[in-house]
């Protein structure tokens, strides 16, 4: 065969963060909008991704559009599996995110004692290229978890994670100038592109009062998915990102060089990484336990937020109670975005309070979004939430 996967381009890495971006905003789509719910959606991705891997395997070269549409859904089911640990089974994102790591570290490893190789170089035989997959869905499924576990867990935010993550990929970039091993600066940066995809979606796609640029998710999603297409076209007209390969083996050279590298740098991730999350759980516990102290939601919370979510649940019973199921289905995406962009503000002041006031929002959206809506039941999920915000 030959090469089975593109060149590392500019290009390369504009795809690879629009598919994350677009396949987070998919997968709720399917699983709220439509009511597929967690485990439907896992079941129709999953269906999908397999019809297109067979396609990718069947392909004896590069495609750009089987390729692509490959990483697509993978996105998305690498997703799909760190939110049914998460959402399903009660597993913390902590545990998730040092399980993938493993899994993912021990993938590299039987890889490279099989193939001598990690290079993306080199994916022209059937068994790198299950490798290769293989490893593509952990770093999904590891970027997921950690990005969350930034964003919400940690409360750091979509945009200061962003920011975090831009930066490990700069430093990468900087050392792989500097003499850094390319496939090893190439698969930390492809691990960190995940968490970056989805916090660049949410920066666009929420409102400008919680700090977005308004567009919208629908909006976004049908920007990312135009300039996703139009890159794809480019590329399979113009081929600029093919690879030049013979069919001979290609092996890593300077072994014990690329050891020490690796154990450098990935010691040096760890370390800052477990530092920073001791340091900012240890606050994040601290502002917890002075929020618990807070007989009521309204004394935990801002007032303003809580007034905010009063208003909209408020206003979708209203349209509940006239008979507009539409209308209040539509107005309560509105408290879904609200709350959403709230809760790395609000988690860490009270994770209780928070906890309780999420379920709530859960029920009204399930009943809301259900596939056949009952009125009754709607009405009582409202009546529940406002109990708990008042």
């Amino acid at each position: 065969m030959l090469s089975k996967v593109p060149e590392v381009t500019l290009y390369f890495w504009i795809i690879k963060v629009l598919c994350t971006t677009v396949g987070e905003t998919a997968a709720d789509f399917l699983n709220v909008n439509l009511g597929f719910g967690l485990t439907g959606t896992s079941i129709v991705m999953g269906a999908l991704l397999l019809v297109a891997l067979f396609l990718q395997f069947k392909t004896k070269k590069y495609i750009p559009g089987v390729y692509w549409l490959t990483v697509f859904l993978i996105s998305i089911f690498g997703t799909l599996v760190t939110d049914n640990l998460t959402d399903n089974l009660g597993i913390p994102l902590e545990v998730s995110a040092i399980v993938f790591t493993v899994v993912l570290v021990l993938t590299f490893a039987l890889w490279y004692i099989k193939e001598k190789t990690l290079s993306i170089h080199s994916i022209f035989t059937i068994r790198r290229e299950v490798f290769y997959w293989l490893t593509i869905l952990f770093t999904f499924a590891l970027g997921t978890a950690a990005g969350d576990l930034m964003a919400e867990s940690l409360g750091f935010g979509y945009l200061a994670t962003a920011l975090i993550v831009c930066a490990v990929i700069a430093s990468m970039t900087v050392a792989w100038r500097l003499g850094l091993d390319s496939v090893l600066a190439f698969w930390i940066a492809y691990i960190m592109t995940r968490p970056l995809g989805a916090s660049v979606g949410d920066l666009l796609s929420q409102s400008q009062n919680n700090g977005g640029l308004g567009l919208g998710a629908t909006v976004t999603s049908a920007i990312f998915i135009l300039a996703i297409l139009l890159i794809v076209i480019f590329l399979s007209v113009s081929k600029r990102d093919l690879i030049a390969t013979s069919r001979n083996a290609v092996t890593d050279t300077k072994r014990n060089a690329v050891f020490w590298q690796t154990a450098v740098v990935v010691g040096v991730l760890v370390l800052a990484a477990g530092t920073g999350y001791f340091w900012r759980h240890a606050t994040v516990l601290n502002a917890s336990q002075q929020g618990d102290s807070s007989g009521t939601v309204t004394q935990a919370f801002p007032q303003a937020d809580i007034t905010n979510f009063r208003k909209i649940t408020e206003d979708t019973q209203s349209l509940v109670q006239a008979g507009n199921l539409s209308g209040a289905k539509s107005r309560v995406s509105d408290l879904e975005t609200a709350w959403d962009t709230a809760e790395a503000r609000l988690k860490p002041i009270n994770k209780t309070k928070w906890t309780e006031i999420d379920n709530s929002v859960d029920k009204v959206l399930r009943q809301l979004r259900a596939a056949h809506q009952d009125a009754e039941a709607c009405k009582t999920a409202l009546e529940s939430l406002l109990t708990v915000l008042n």
